[in-house]
């Protein structure tokens, strides 16, 4: 509060006095409210705009590092780069004319459909790459890194343009080589995620089945793991109607029977007597795992005869529309909660965190975000670099559908991993014990 002094005479015998005068409306409220016999409505008033200004995201923004605030940015800014890859792909014919004097990219062909989403994928990889190396191994706030991670707006804006631009001069067949290195990493992507969902999972189970919780939540308990299954088998009803409606629909029957395999034996490994997990995480862990296997044979290609369901067309109805906007939100949701998610690869549960420590860590949070960008890169492009795109599609071609279906094979795996690891490093370290006896 910045006030202004000026001497006022005081009583007889006493020396004048200093009197502090508030140099705005807010702050003489603020004074004038320390005297009681004042009313309260001007304190309401001061208080709310102070509280306002405090909370704003202007003011989080712009009032130095924050580091929660900052990862919300760098989620739009990854939101934004989507949305421009997007655009490239599906309405980047129009700028035609502007990109004929780009040597990379010969008369404009090589920046549109597939090539310019790459390389719109590939000036966002090296913005969260940069900003990887740059923040790896940030341990403490109010450090140099801990200010570049947190603030630099004007500076970081202006290095993703520039990173959006720069792409475009490159030559295709390096664009071409960037393509076949975006899908090693967006699979990396996905494992990644696996591992956050199935830690998610185990720790909203765990946590419901502490000895505190118990009594309260055995209802919740029972209650989730019942529409988890009762989901996952009316999944599994539905893509036999509408993904196998013949016999001559070999694959997909294989996808959809070998998915209600793997629930069953997850399930059953799960209620183990020596393992004993409960229902809850293998009834979750099987409703994302049908889940799976529906977004697999759904993006099998439209002139597949055995996919009954409605495919995009291109016109861009509304239903497409929402389809596709949809995915591409859940594109950014993902990458943001899984690069906020360092403590699931945190594999020192003893360390204690420290008051000043970070709240999250900054490399592994664009390490994520610069995979997610190869991610989305392979999606727009159905993982095909070879493969024209229809308008509003997203992530369709058989190259999805297997992708897909490893995903789902290899989540399964991991799960079952998760639940008889602790038995066999058990058995090793007893065998291994009495060995030394």
């Amino acid at each position: 509060m910045k006030t202004r002094k000026h001497e006022v005479a005081g009583l007889p015998g006493e020396s004048g006095r200093i009197q502090m005068e508030p140099e705005n409306i807010f702050d003489r409220v603020e004074l004038e409210t320390e005297n009681p016999h004042h009313c309260e409505m001007p304190t309401t008033i001061a208080q709310r705009y102070h509280e306002f200004m405090e909370d704003s995201c202007c003011s989080q923004l712009c009032d130095g590092p924050n580091p929660h605030m900052a990862r919300n940015v760098y989620g739009f800014i990854f939101l934004l780069t989507n949305l421009l890859a997007w655009m490239v792909r599906d309405y980047g014919h129009n700028a035609l004319a502007e990109l004929e004097h780009l040597k990379g990219c010969q008369g404009g062909h090589d920046c549109l459909g597939t090539e310019g989403v790459l390389r719109v994928s590939l000036g966002c990889f090296i913005f969260y790459f940069t900003m990887f190396l740059t923040t790896v191994g940030t341990t403490k706030l109010h450090e140099c890194r801990d200010s570049w991670h947190s603030g630099w707006w004007p500076l970081k804006s202006l290095m993703w343009i520039t990173l959006m631009v720069i792409p475009f001069f490159i030559p295709s067949a390096f664009i071409q080589f960037y393509g076949e290195v975006a899908r090693f990493g967006a699979g990396i992507f996905l494992i990644i995620q696996l591992f956050s969902v199935i830690n998610f999972i185990t720790w909203w189970n765990d946590y419901w089945v502490l000895e505190k919780n118990v009594e309260r939540c055995r209802i919740l308990v029972i209650t989730m793991s019942t529409m988890a299954y009762a989901a996952s088998l009316a999944g599994i009803i539905l893509m036999y109607i509408w993904y196998a409606p013949k016999a001559s629909c070999v694959l997909n029957i294989f996808f959809i029977t070998w998915t209600l395999v793997l629930l069953q034996v997850m399930t059953s490994i799960s209620l183990h007597s020596k393992v004993n997990a409960g229902l809850m995480t293998s009834g979750l862990m099987g409703l994302y795992v049908v889940f799976l296997c529906w977004s697999a044979v759904r993006s099998e290609p439209a002139t597949e005869i055995c996919n009954t369901r409605p495919q995009t067309t291109g016109r861009g109805d509304w239903m497409t529309i929402v389809s596709f906007l949809i995915a591409m939100l859940a594109i950014v949701m993902a990458t943001f909660s899984t690069g906020i998610d360092s403590k699931s690869f945190n594999f020192r549960k003893d360390e204690v965190e420290a008051e000043d420590g970070v709240p999250y860590g900054y490399g592994f949070f664009h390490f994520v975000f610069s995979m997610g960008a190869m991610y989305f890169g392979m999606l727009l492009i159905g993982w095909n670099l070879h493969q024209t795109m229809q308008k509003w599609s997203i992530d369709v071609g058989w190259a999805s559908t297997w992708v897909k279906i490893v995903n789902e094979w290899l989540a399964a795996g991991l799960y079952i991993w998760t639940l008889i690891a602790p038995l066999v490093w058990k058995n090793r370290t007893n065998s291994e014990s009495t060995s030394n006896v």
